[in-house]
């Protein structure tokens, strides 16, 4: 089995190395930024494919792991694209988009001879190094059972959620959960920081009490230290939220507090932090850091 990945960011890298790691034969791999696909190519000793058809045409199974809804669909069916040659093939489809672009896409792929699956990620770069990433798949069951024996060697918790597009509806819900998480808990250490609290004695007592979260484990030292090295960009939470926001509306729904989160992490793009952490959100909560920002 021959296996292709397209974008190969922090995600992407470090599934194609787990792949190569547990024995499979990732043939080949494809990126816009050429640079990135040439010399993970050479670190793995596959190919670099130069076109999207290339690399179809080298590859049993796909990997895609894009950014938003336009770039899903570019490689579907822009001038160069996966389905040239897909018969037969599957694609497993790994960004955070709409559930509507899944469920475009399976159409297609359909329709050329193939076979498509999303598999949404909860987990960050460290997690599809180690092979432990939380999945959560949508698409025909049959296709689901066809990626089984290669998605459990990527993730330690692998769920099939239902049709395709489904999947894609709970990550929307998880990461806007997180991200509403995110900002409170700046804004907690902020206003903490502001009344002159110790913020690890702080963050110590949210641990234990209703304040607790997986965010505070993930996020809190890094917002009190001021470490945002990027996991999970600021940029992807904007993006994330607006997803979110978008089925509430479809489903005449008001979220006010993704609303204000997403403003939140939109201020940060607008600033010039989009490619920072989503922990970086302290920066708008911060007193000090606020101060910092707009001069004397």
């Amino acid at each position: 089995m021959n296996i292709g990945l397209v974008g190969v960011g922090r995600m992407g890298a470090n599934m194609a190395r787990r792949l190569k790691d547990r024995g499979f034969h990732v043939t080949t791999v494809f990126d816009l930024n050429r640079a990135a696909a040439t010399s993970l190519a050479q670190e793995l000793g596959c190919a670099a494919s130069p076109t999207l058809g290339d690399l179809s045409a080298g590859a049993d199974v796909v990997f895609t792991i894009v950014t938003d809804d336009a770039a899903m669909r570019e490689i579907f069916t822009g001038a160069d694209n996966l389905l040239a040659s897909a018969q037969g093939k599957l694609f497993i489809n790994c960004a955070t988009v709409s559930p509507g672009i899944h469920v475009e896409v399976e159409r297609l792929a359909e329709a050329a001879g193939a076979a498509s699956l999303e598999a949404c990620m909860a987990s960050s770069i460290t997690q599809a190094r180690e092979g432990s990433l939380y999945l959560m798949c949508g698409g025909r069951e049959e296709n689901f059972r066809r990626a089984e024996p290669i998605l459990k060697e990527l993730s330690a918790s692998l769920r099939y959620i239902g049709k395709s597009g489904e999947a894609a509806k709970v990550k929307a819900v998880v990461n806007m959960v997180m991200n509403i998480n995110t900002a409170g808990l700046a804004e907690g250490l902020g206003l903490g920081e502001a009344l002159g609290l110790n913020l690890t004695m702080l963050r110590e007592v949210f641990s234990q009490t209703g304040a607790a979260s997986r965010v505070l484990q993930t996020d809190g030292e890094d917002m009190q230290n001021r470490d945002h090295a990027c996991f999970f960009s600021a940029a992807h939470a904007a993006k994330d939220s607006g997803i979110a926001l978008q089925l509430a509306e479809d489903n005449g729904l008001d979220l006010p507090l993704t609303r204000e989160t997403k403003t939140q992490y939109d201020r940060m793009v607008a600033s010039g932090f989009g490619d920072l952490d989503k922990s970086g959100i302290a920066e708008l909560t911060f007193k000090a850091r606020l101060t910092e920002q707009s001069g004397p």
